[in-house]
């Protein structure tokens, strides 16, 4: 049984967890692309993110996404898509019905990774559209991982330049750990039993 929701109260005092393993930044077609590809495809469940860079005013241009985050258990890569652009060995992977896709508000995600190339998303899977067979009404990722995975992760580089020349070591790690904490919270939920919330609620 999880709680509902959380108070913010509650959410300051757990400790901070991020991303556990490796993470590699992939900018370009070549051998550690395609290695993160099949790593990925080897995998049947994997973490789903996206970053795109911040747009303050009304007057700014909308940005396209800057990031597409997928994690495994132990590796996570982060596909830097204004460089790379959604390559068919991606669109391959966001394709395969045998790979389960974890997320949170995916259906955004897509449609911005859908701008650069065409794909049919399979097996995809939104946390905030499930949580609450578990009983869990709170739907940002930063509450649902405080209640499914008892601790907090660090939301300080959402707002941060995901287009920079470098991504700086905090920028990777949250990137990272976004997509994975995805992952996690679905594994938890899988093997704990449901206790959905009245249909009012």
């Amino acid at each position: 049984m999880f709680i509902s929701s959380i108070s913010q109260e509650q959410l300051s005092e757990m400790e901070t967890a991020a991303f556990p393993g490796e993470v590699h930044v992939i900018d370009s077609d070549g051998p550690e692309f395609s290695r993160a590809v099949a790593y990925l495809g080897r995998q049947k469940i994997i973490g789903f993110d996206t970053e795109t860079r911040p747009c303050f005013s009304a007057s700014q241009p909308r940005y396209g996404v800057s990031l597409l985050q997928l994690s495994g258990a132990g590796k996570a890569y982060l596909f830097r898509i204004k460089s790379l652009g959604m390559h068919r060995k991606l669109c391959a992977l966001l394709e395969n019905p045998k790979i389960i896709k974890v997320g949170a508000a995916v259906h955004d995600d897509i449609k911005g990774l859908q701008k650069y190339a065409m794909f049919t998303p399979a097996s995809f899977v939104d946390l905030q559209k499930i949580v609450w067979e578990w009983g869990i009404r709170d739907k940002s990722v930063k509450k649902m991982s405080a209640i499914i995975l008892g601790f907090r992760i660090s939301k300080t580089q959402q707002l941060s330049n995901w287009e920079a020349d470098e991504l700086s070591e905090s920028q990777i790690r949250y990137a990272a750990t976004d997509a994975w904490v995805c992952r996690e919270m679905f594994l938890k939920l899988i093997v704990t039993e449901k206790s959905p919330l009245p249909p009012s609620e």
